[in-house]
């Protein structure tokens, strides 16, 4: 068993939230219970992707609402938002909502860009202005100044008997702004991320520059360190950094589950062997095997070196009672491999 350098610190999932397009609310359902059960594993944090016109969840923050309820210490959060979808005003204040209702355990994450697909949407999403919306960094820091309660507008105060009207977006959740996370991919999207004060999401997806190896870890590590460096010179000094790859630990799992998930794995490895497409998006390897094994392969990941805190993600197309394993194997098998102490053994939340 390798020995840790530097114990990892936070352990959270990360959920597509599948459900079959003729039974939706089993797969709502069945996400709920998943975090529940990650709570009672002592993870720290449980994190839902965004999916719209698809079959995973497509409003987060309603599930996170629920999940608010049948939870009480574990972090929720979203990886991530593209605000593209999104008004930032509107947006601000159901996350504002819902952190209060969860007690401040609320961690959005956003990104920028284009909504995918956006020809065969945009007069559905934007019928009047789709050629004139701004997907850029604006985006999100117009959502930021939201969130952190700088004023809308001028106008404010009591109007006629009972009306009262605010310059602010309205909750105001004091301690959201700083929770805050960017989903990054590029080196450019992180050095922004740390300047502006945002926490960084590295996922299994990286684009790496022109004069980098196209090495997935090594261009994640390079990633995660321009944020760092750019972060503390810009006053964050607290910044963290959260990596999320793929991991399928097997140590419980039955012949059965074990030859699917190998077949999962093996469908997706071509994928992750050359640079894809034209800005040579890069994916990293699926993790599957024994949590000795994983443990291995991580402490020579030259991206998981970087961090103490992890959301490892889920396989999309998995049943429940797999990512009831999975997720059994990590908090108990490979967490504590990678010197991680569950939040109900004593470690506090925060």
């Amino acid at each position: 068993m390798p020995h840790p350098t530097r114990p990892l610190r936070k352990l959270g999932f990360l959920t597509i939230g599948l459900f079959d397009p003729a039974d939706p609310a089993a797969g709502h359902e069945s996400t709920l219970r998943i975090i529940e059960l990650g709570e009672r594993l002592g993870f720290d944090s449980a994190w839902l992707r965004h999916r719209h016109l698809q079959f995973g969840i497509s409003s987060p923050v309603a599930v996170l609402a629920a999940a608010s309820q049948r939870t009480s210490r574990i972090e929720l959060g979203t990886a991530v938002t593209p605000l593209g979808w999104e008004n930032p005003l509107r947006l601000a204040e159901d996350l504002a909502t819902v952190d209060l209702l969860a007690g401040g355990r609320i961690n959005p994450g956003v990104s920028v860009g284009e909504p995918m697909h956006y020809d065969t949407v945009k007069h559905e999403l934007y019928p009047d202005s789709g050629e004139q919306e701004d997907f850029s960094y604006g985006r999100v820091e117009r959502f930021a100044h939201l969130v952190a309660g700088e004023p809308v507008r001028e106008f404010s105060g009591r109007q006629g008997v009972v009306e009262e009207f605010s310059n602010r977006v309205e909750p105001h959740s004091p301690g959201l702004r700083g929770r805050l996370w960017y989903g990054a991919g590029s080196t450019a999207s992180a050095v922004w991320a740390g300047a502006n004060g945002f926490n960084l999401l590295s996922s299994s997806v990286v684009f790496p520059g022109e004069d980098q190896d196209p090495d997935f870890a090594l261009v994640q590590q390079s990633q995660i360190r321009a944020f760092r460096e750019e972060a503390a010179a810009s006053g964050h000094s607290r910044a963290r950094v959260s990596q999320g790859l793929v991991v399928i630990p097997t140590d419980s799992a039955t012949p059965a589950q074990r030859e699917k998930y190998q077949r999962y794995v093996d469908e997706r490895t071509p994928r992750t062997t050359a640079p894809q497409g034209p800005r040579g998006m890069m994916f990293a390897r699926d993790l599957i095997g024994s949590s000795e094994q994983i443990a291995g392969q991580l402490y020579a990941h030259a991206g998981f070196q970087e961090v103490d805190e992890v959301a490892f993600a889920l396989p999309f197309s998995f049943d429940h009672e797999d990512y009831v394993q999975i997720l059994t194997d990590i908090a108990g098998k490979l967490g504590p491999a990678l010197g991680w102490i569950p939040a109900d053994a004593g470690k506090p939340a925060s």
